[in-house]
């Protein structure tokens, strides 16, 4: 028996319609802050995601699915959404319209990790990316934006954690106080931690490893070494945050994960998730280099990433899963053949009308059909028989009231509309 790649998964039934319901409500809040949705391949050259993300960072050395395909280009299935967006904002010269450009998307990503609950090696993520504008509002609306959705999936407690790495002057000067202050105890940090205090020492700090232990809970804080504008800047965002009634907590350990971040970084929790590893919903920060770096213009960038996988484990555990379940609004019932043919072309018009309409596909009598009705909860039984027919008349039953009335076959679709 063929079965599923480790790390993948099957998304059907009552996952895969709070899959559907996360969308839904992603996409109507997006339209609601006015960003673009944006698509970029599943797979892009190698080069980008290796200068983006950095060659430091755990994702390029130990979790990109890289592979070359039959003309031998180096490829690498995206491990994260900021560089395809990035590389597409420079190569469609997008820079050229001095309007900021605000895209979010929704798509799968792929990184090979240890498969655990709510992290699989083929993910979803849904985010966002703000490109051409440096003003702080940018940051608070971008981590208002993925509060505000998250609240409207109805996960509570929830927090924002938020640093500043600062601008290039100000990373640089803490990037030494780091270095001086670890390589006396290079020894206690593990063989990852000390190749990249010669690399990225920012890196040792959110070690899966070594970030319980106090020789890197007592670093030096990102925090105490911005200059004067980094601190203005960040105490903005602060202030943006307090109007927009955001919570937050400003944590001096929140560094995250990819080499092209500066000044703004944020995680976000649910509070009353925080017992589980798998408590970060969803991250993000400002890259103010990376379009330069990828041989674009020198202009300004700001995201956030939600992992879709997470957000469905915690939906699970309140009233919202248990109370999930297939519904329809209509479903036609019939039994000879006659009838069959009524059914068929009821239900079309229905369904081009927007009702969400099913009839019966094999051959099941009244009694299976009035099962299969109630297993998909139908808020309307149409139910056909000859003797109606030939008077032009259907027979609506309410599966609320239990209430039954004749109906002209002709109005039967603006009926069902107007009673929905």
């Amino acid at each position: 028996m063929i079965t599923k790649p480790k790390g993948t998964m099957d998304l059907v039934g009552k996952d895969a319609l709070l899959y559907t319901y996360i969308s839904h409500v992603v996409s109507n809040m997006m339209t609601s802050y006015n960003y673009e949705l944006i698509r970029t391949p599943l797979f892009e050259n190698s080069e980008l995601f290796h200068r983006s993300v950095g060659k430091s960072s755990d994702i390029v050395r130990k979790e990109t699915y890289d592979f070359q395909d039959k003309g031998e280009r180096n490829l690498t299935l995206r491990p994260e959404g900021t560089a395809g967006i990035v590389r597409s904002f420079i190569e469609n010269k997008m820079y050229a319209s001095p309007d900021t450009k605000k895209f979010y998307y929704n798509g799968t990503m792929y990184r090979y990790e240890r498969p655990q609950t709510g992290r699989m090696r083929e993910f979803t993520q849904f985010g966002v990316e703000v490109l051409g504008s440096n003003d702080p509002i940018i940051d608070a609306e971008v981590i208002s934006l993925q509060y505000r959705i998250l609240e409207e999936l109805h996960i509570s407690d929830l927090q924002v954690n938020i640093n500043s790495l600062g601008d290039e002057e100000s990373r640089l000067k803490y990037r030494e106080a780091l270095v001086k202050y670890l390589e006396p105890h290079k020894d206690e940090l593990c063989p990852d931690c000390q190749e990249r205090l010669k690399i990225n020492p920012l890196r040792c700090l959110d070690c899966k490893i070594d970030g319980e232990k106090d020789v890197i809970k007592k670093a030096p804080k990102t925090i105490d070494y911005l200059n004067e504008d980094s601190k203005k800047r960040f105490n903005k965002v602060l202030e943006y945050l307090d109007l927009l009634e955001v919570d937050y907590e400003v944590n001096p350990s929140i560094v995250r994960g990819l080499d092209y971040y500066d000044h703004t970084v944020f995680e976000i929790v649910s509070l009353s998730n925080v017992s589980n590893e798998h408590s970060v919903l969803g991250a993000g920060g400002r890259y103010n280099k990376l379009i330069k770096e990828l041989d674009g213009p020198d202009s300004y960038g700001i995201g956030f990433a939600c992992g879709v996988e997470r957000i469905i484990e915690i939906l699970k555990t309140i009233d919202l899963y248990n109370n999930l379940e297939p519904q329809i609004d209509c479903f036609v019932m019939y039994v000879s053949e006659e009838e069959k043919l009524h059914a068929l072309t009821i239900t079309q018009n229905l369904r081009l009308n927007g009702v969400i309409c099913e009839t019966d596909s094999q051959n099941k009598g009244l009694k299976g059909q009035f099962k299969e009705a109630d297993r998909l909860n139908s808020k309307y039984l149409i139910i056909l028989n000859n003797e109606d027919l030939k008077k032009g008349l259907v027979n609506v039953k309410d599966n609320a009231t239990k209430e039954e009335e004749k109906i002209d076959i002709d109005e039967i679709v603006e009926y069902i509309i107007g009673n929905l």
